[in-house]
């Protein structure tokens, strides 16, 4: 069965599974913020078919979340060090993590904590608003077409809709005397 490609779709959320939406590919990047770097050693650690490996760590130095460096000539050996987007990347493993362990974990708490090192304490990962730095809920957002969504797919009537195009702004109710 061919999988659907997400690539060109005008939705980050999308693009993004596009390249890391199969259940692999985030635990490759797991371990490399973990400090693995090598084939042998991703394979070890995650006990995944060569390859399946081989096939993840490719899409990723294609993705630009890792980069392949030779450590040895003979035989030839790579390892895979991760690029400013791997890194940045971290965030939503993080993201994950803090979903998983307050959704799935067991009566015993986290499977694994994570140690903020600048400050000492035990944290979770939050999704804040960049500017007043309050949480971020889906009920006190809304989505809107950003600078790089297509013109031409804002006349369709579910775009529209998706994106609330055709409501007015509420008027104000005026003061009662």
């Amino acid at each position: 069965m061919r999988r659907t490609s997400f690539a060109n779709w005008p939705c980050s959320a999308a693009r993004t599974l596009d390249l890391l939406g199969d259940w692999w590919t985030p635990l490759v990047l797991r371990e490399a913020y973990y400090g693995i770097r090598r084939f042998d050693d991703f394979q070890r650690e995650l006990g995944i078919a060569r390859n399946t490996l081989a096939d993840r760590l490719r899409r990723l130095v294609e993705g630009g979340l890792l980069e392949k460096h030779e450590y040895e000539t003979q035989p030839v050996r790579y390892e895979y060090l991760l690029t400013d987007s791997g890194r940045d990347f971290y965030g939503v493993i993080l993201t994950m993590v803090a979903w998983g362990d307050r959704w799935l974990a067991d009566e015993a708490g986290p499977p694994v904590t994570v140690h903020h090192d600048h400050c000492g304490h035990d944290t979770t990962a939050e999704v804040v608003c960049a500017h007043c730095k309050e949480p971020l809920d889906w009920e006190d957002t809304t989505s809107r077409p950003g600078p790089g969504y297509p013109a031409k797919l804002l006349s369709r009537p579910d775009i529209r809709r998706r994106f609330h195009l055709d409501a007015r702004p509420e008027e104000p109710t005026p003061p009662s005397h």
